[in-house]
């Protein structure tokens, strides 16, 4: 009887789908994973805070009730090699897109998170914008960055666009769809 509970326990849980991670959510409705860095806001010194760990800056944009923000966090950031990479190397900000918490920009502007969403021209989300690993000559943080990815992904195209970014692709004349399809592939 114990063996025939198990086996319709194991078909219902296979009907179900694949688990999904619980990720807690704050009081402005945004998931709160573990690697997020609470932060006051200023990229210049989330970029110094950055570098002394060694990691990435990676600023993250999301609102609530986004459901592709929803799907990153429940099934995309929880894989193994993605939060592995997202705790050891990168310092990860998250950004609301019609927040109020104020933000300071490279040059010192100081702005709303839903103003400087259109200072930096964010539209959708999530949208994670990869930061340089040197204080930009340019003072807009939307332009500094080396990559932005608009949009939700699956766990291959984000765990690529993580690594291209640490390996500076963005340096080289590989096109990330290049990367993605080599990476794929596994011919150069």
């Amino acid at each position: 009887m114990v063996r025939l509970i198990r086996y319709v326990l194991a078909g219902v849980m296979a009907l179900a789908g694949p688990a999904v991670a619980e990720v807690p959510m704050g009081d402005d409705g945004l998931h709160k994973p573990a690697w997020l860095e609470e932060t006051f806001k200023d990229v210049g010194d989330d970029l110094a805070s950055a570098n002394a760990q060694g990691k990435r800056l990676l600023l993250i944009w999301e609102q609530r009730g986004c459901i592709y923000c929803r799907k990153m966090h429940e099934e995309v950031f929880p894989d193994p090699e993605i939060d592995a990479l997202l705790r050891e190397k990168y310092f990860v900000v998250q950004l609301n897109l019609f927040g109020d918490v104020e933000v300071t920009d490279f040059d010192g502007t100081a702005l709303p998170e839903k103003q400087m969403a259109r200072r930096w021209g964010i539209m959708f989300t999530p949208t994670m914008m990869f930061m340089p690993e040197e204080l930009p000559e340019s003072g807009n943080a939307g332009k500094a960055a080396v990559m932005t990815m608009p949009g939700a992904f699956g766990k291959g195209t984000t765990r690529a666009m993580l690594t291209w970014v640490l390996e500076k692709g963005y340096e080289t004349d590989e096109h990330f769809q290049k990367y993605v399809a080599r990476m794929v592939t596994g011919k150069d």
